[in-house]
């Protein structure tokens, strides 16, 4: 198994300058899930697998999505109740989402449960999960290179210790900008960076900059890359989500220590990964997205930020 991504299962109501759309398939697992499959699928990998809770409401089609993907939903738990939904809309510039409703359902008592057969992948995505789950999920694998761990505002406010627990047992925490500056108290991006890697014991920090683009300290340095400049922005939930799938697939193609030029080019493709999932509402751009447009997109980012 390459990439083992345990998050959330959702259904998505929003609203953006492009449009309004319901029920819309979403979660962290699931863009991370689609993310990392078309690239397992473009670079003849082992697999992916995704660990979730959905409801009684969710749509067979749905699953089917999954499995045409290549994914190994073996994972999935069916709860009694409803699927988690969240509600939210986008304005302007479309950096921040603002949340109208979020209904856990059975997502709120959600205990992760991964399953033996994959108990030991190469890379182990912990998406937007709370800290004490991400810490049960990381005590019942043994990960063969690196395991990732995002996180959010949310937990930096209400479980802030937990997080910094198990910040240290992963080996790269990927978060926004925002993020670090809340975790770190510090407005200066570089300074709070700086912070966020000492409470974390070292390793690598990813830093996440929509529009800007993307920074990371390595212990060989930083790195520094652009955003893709796509003009169609239709909606940029799950972005992030696809960033990061895109990146773990890419490092479970070798083993071993994470060169600052491994991670270099891995964040390439988390980059132009996450330029197509905006152009569309929902995972459909991701799921739909073929590699010849994705080879161009590529060698047109290249040509931007003069990587090899």
């Amino acid at each position: 198994m390459d990439v083992l991504i345990v998050g959330s299962l959702a259904y998505d109501s929003l609203e953006t300058p492009a449009g309004f759309r319901e029920n819309e398939l979403g979660g962290s697992a699931s863009y991370g899930g689609f993310s990392a499959a078309f690239h397992y699928r473009k670079n003849n990998g082992n697999g992916v697998a995704i660990v979730g809770v959905i409801g009684q409401d969710f749509v067979s089609e749905h699953l089917d999505w999954y499995k045409a993907a290549g994914l190994d939903i073996d994972g999935i738990e069916v709860a009694e109740g409803e699927t988690f939904r969240w509600k939210g809309s986008y304005h302007g510039s479309m950096a921040e989402a603002v949340t109208h409703e979020t209904h856990l359902n059975v997502f709120e008592s959600f205990q992760p449960k991964v399953p033996s057969s994959h108990s030991k992948p190469k890379i182990l995505m912990c998406a937007n999960l709370h800290p004490a789950l991400q810490s049960s999920v990381i005590s019942q694998t043994s990960v063969e290179r690196l395991s990732i761990l995002d996180s959010m505002n949310l937990w930096i406010n209400i479980a802030n210790e937990e997080l910094q627990d198990v910040m240290k047992k992963v080996d790269i925490l990927v978060l926004n900008d925002g993020e670090v500056r809340m975790l770190a108290d510090n407005e200066n991006l570089i300074q709070a960076a700086e912070s966020v890697l000492e409470m974390k014991n070292g390793g690598i920090l990813v830093v996440k900059r929509g529009e800007h683009g993307v920074l990371a300290l390595h212990p060989e340095g930083i790195v520094s890359m652009p955003s893709y400049p796509t003009s169609k922005l239709v909606d940029p939930t799950g972005c992030g989500d696809s960033f990061a799938g895109a990146m773990a697939q890419y490092l479970s193609q070798n083993s071993g220590e994470v060169s600052r030029d491994e991670l270099a080019e891995s964040l390439v493709h988390a980059t132009v990964t996450a330029s197509f999932t905006i152009e569309s509402f929902g995972t459909e751009r991701i799921r739909t997205l073929s590699f010849e447009e994705y080879e161009k997109r590529l060698l047109e980012y290249r040509s931007i930020t003069k990587t090899s």
